[in-house]
């Protein structure tokens, strides 16, 4: 079964505010670029907690190559190309920062949740890393999209680092087309968006309530 064409080049493209799965023609058909842009709706775990604290989202991080509109492709462990004729409408890290805002906001279990830039007084902030977001082949016939993140919450006043987990999502893809692998990646991102809101909720609630008891404690304490 033979793979689609990579390359090795960063092709720039000049594209701004263009939706998935359409393309961009220019006077020779062959220099065409399909644009993915993935939609992600997360579905609220009844098991979310509803808080009253706020959070902020630090602008995820991630290595040059990592936070490209290119999708990458790993056609083996120690090569690392681009699919040619194709391109996500934004780079991971904005895609990643896009559909975790929207899951916080959507959930119904926080009322404060902005990015960092906006200026809000938060107890907590969200640090993100992207490590990888590509297509690997692991010496498969077809590809697995693969996201991995790495994520941080923070207490806000003391800088305290609350909680530290890497998350990972793979999604088989069942054929080697492009439109396919941007369809896995979709779910993927869904799945990680999922996760990071609930562990964010959960791990906050607990953090916040125990911050709650230790002052009772305290006084309860000095009051003897």
């Amino acid at each position: 079964m033979s793979r689609p064409t990579l390359t090795r080049t960063l092709l720039p493209v000049a594209l701004i505010a263009l939706l998935g799965g359409c393309s961009l023609l220019g006077s020779n058909e062959r220099s065409a670029v399909t644009i993915y842009s993935p939609i992600v709706r997360v579905q609220p775990d009844p098991g979310w907690p509803k808080v009253d604290w706020q959070l902020i989202l630090v602008k995820p991080s991630a290595a040059r190559v990592v936070d490209s509109p290119r999708i990458n492709v790993r056609p083996s462990p120690s090569e690392l190309e681009v699919y040619k004729g194709v391109s996500w409408a934004q780079p991971a890290t904005d895609m990643l920062d896009d559909a975790l805002l929207r899951g916080f906001e959507d959930s119904g279990r926080i009322g404060g949740v902005a990015r960092a830039t906006t200026g809000i007084r938060a107890d907590y902030k969200l640090a993100m890393d992207v490590r990888r977001f590509e297509a690997d082949y692991r010496g498969q016939p077809t590809p697995t999209a693969l996201i991995e993140v790495n994520a941080k919450l923070i207490h806000v006043i003391d800088q305290r680092v609350v909680a530290d987990r890497t998350f990972r999502q793979e999604q088989p893809v069942p054929t080697t087309a492009t439109a396919d692998v941007a369809r896995a990646f979709e779910q993927s991102l869904q799945a990680m968006t999922t996760e990071v809101v609930g562990w964010t909720l959960v791990t906050g609630q607990a953090d916040h309530q125990q911050a709650q008891v230790m002052p009772t404690r305290l006084r309860q304490s000095s009051g003897k």
